[in-house]
């Protein structure tokens, strides 16, 4: 695996923005077009999962990161919700439906993982947690 040196090299920012740009293309049909309602909830909500990413790999921490991670996963279930409404007012096919579905299925996978991985990270533990380990340490409670 390379090193991940900007937020354009994780994978949960690359899935997230395949599917903003599907949930653009499908919201670009003249059906679709019309509800400007529905239009701007499921474009803003698969945007999230990119922008939040991005923002949290921003801030420089892992905790801060990780919080930004749980808005991410939210947004593909909002999508995914959003699309049944699309589908039952037939403003996209079966097909259509199907293929955004799954992209959000893929993002909450990633995402998840990524969330998991920087738990298990050294820096995760911040704070409080600190200040008592290294007490500890100086105490010789712990080597």
């Amino acid at each position: 695996m390379s090193e991940i040196k900007r937020f354009e090299d994780l994978e949960a920012w690359k899935v997230g923005r395949e599917l903003t740009k599907n949930i653009y293309s499908l919201t670009r049909n003249e059906l679709f077009s019309h509800d400007y309602g529905l239009l701007d909830q499921i474009r803003r909500a698969a945007t999230s999962v990119m922008t939040n990413v991005a923002e949290g790999f921003g801030r420089g921490s892992n905790r801060d990161f990780v919080k930004f991670l749980f808005i991410a996963r939210g947004s593909p279930g909002e999508v995914r919700s959003l699309l049944y409404v699309a589908h039952d007012q037939q403003y996209i096919s079966e097909g259509e439906f199907n293929t955004a579905y799954d992209l959000c299925i893929q993002a909450s996978r990633i995402i998840w993982g990524l969330i998991k991985s920087l738990r298990n990270k050294a820096g995760w533990v911040t704070g409080l947690k600190i200040l008592l380990f290294g007490l500890a340490l100086r105490a010789g409670i712990i080597n």
